[in-house]
């Protein structure tokens, strides 16, 4: 799945738990009527359904379910992108000037490519990760 679209349906999930939920949302529901006008108004309903869900799902710490919910709008966002390729742009531009800045810095995504160097020499060893990293070693 395209990174982009990873980051947009997780931060718009994030966002639906902050104080900016209506002007994103609001700017999604926009988005989404350059890609599919006929499903705009159904998708603003989707959206205005999902965030109890993601309210509740924080204010009981379920991660598990929050996630559940971000994928579902990823795998939406591709569709929509599949149907429409020449919205990337936009989508890129209603990430970068309403999703994520509605979002706490903790929260934020960071998109790009990440470059990662190390060298080792004689028996030194290196270990690189993007995220978490646990090494066990005997």
């Amino acid at each position: 799945m395209d990174p982009m679209v990873l980051a947009a349906g997780t931060a718009l999930v994030s966002a639906m738990a902050t104080d900016s939920w209506q002007q994103v949302r609001d700017a999604t529901v926009r988005w989404w009527r350059g890609a599919d006008a006929t499903d705009a108004d159904a998708v603003g309903a989707q959206l205005d359904e999902v965030r109890p869900q993601v309210l509740t799902a924080r204010q009981a710490g379920d991660e598990d379910s929050e996630r559940v919910l971000a994928e579902a709008w990823r795998v939406r966002l591709q569709q929509a992108l599949r149907d429409r390729p020449d919205l990337a742009a936009e989508l890129r531009g209603l990430l970068d000037e309403q999703v994520i800045p509605a979002l706490p810095d903790s929260e934020r995504p960071q998109l790009g490519s990440p470059v990662m160097r190390a060298t080792a020499s004689g028996n030194g060893r290196v270990y690189q990760a993007g995220r978490d990293q646990h090494i066990t070693e005997r």
